[in-house]
């Protein structure tokens, strides 16, 4: 019996690993790049215009000029590289916390920005990080390489966001 619940647990651990995974496959890593990219621009035009902490509206506007300009070398790469992908389409997380965002009012839109904007960066680095360490495709490999220390940076500042009182700046 105990072996059992052993190689059971092994399994389920093995697969959740395995979902969280990110992609080192061309096609999938530009979809998910171009999800991420979008939820960042869409939350961030959000946020931005009724933002009351001066630092949070920085970091949206931040967020829109940087993420539109990874989503065009995501795209210009991937046309190099020869991989065909869709236009960006949020996932049902994504969506979901857009939502979320729509829902909420002042201080609390911006609290659950900076949650959520925690979380999606460092979704984003692993993604990045991964494909241009393991990446199937030259530029593409290029460009996730290139995003990561953007990236980390954004890391960084949602950090400290986080991290500051709430109040107006």
């Amino acid at each position: 019996m105990s072996r059992l619940v052993t190689f059971a647990f092994a399994g389920l651990i093995a697969t959740s690993a395995a979902q969280a995974a990110p992609t080192t496959d061309a096609g999938s890593y530009v979809a998910q790049a171009g999800a991420s990219d979008l939820y960042e621009k869409t939350s961030s035009q959000l946020v931005l215009a009724n933002a009351q902490r001066a630092d949070v509206r920085r970091f949206a506007q931040m967020m829109i000029d940087d993420h539109g300009k990874t989503t065009q070398q995501v795209v210009a790469a991937a046309k190099q590289d020869r991989v065909t992908a869709g236009p960006p389409a949020m996932t049902a997380e994504q969506t979901q916390m857009i939502k979320d965002l729509r829902a909420a009012t002042g201080a609390q839109r911006e609290s659950l920005y900076v949650q959520q904007q925690v979380k999606a960066h460092q979704q984003a680095l692993d993604l990045h990080r991964s494909f241009a360490n393991g990446g199937s495709t030259p530029m593409l490999k290029k460009v996730a390489g290139g995003a990561v220390p953007i990236i980390q940076k954004h890391v960084e500042m949602v950090t400290n966001l986080a991290a500051a009182p709430a109040v107006t700046r």
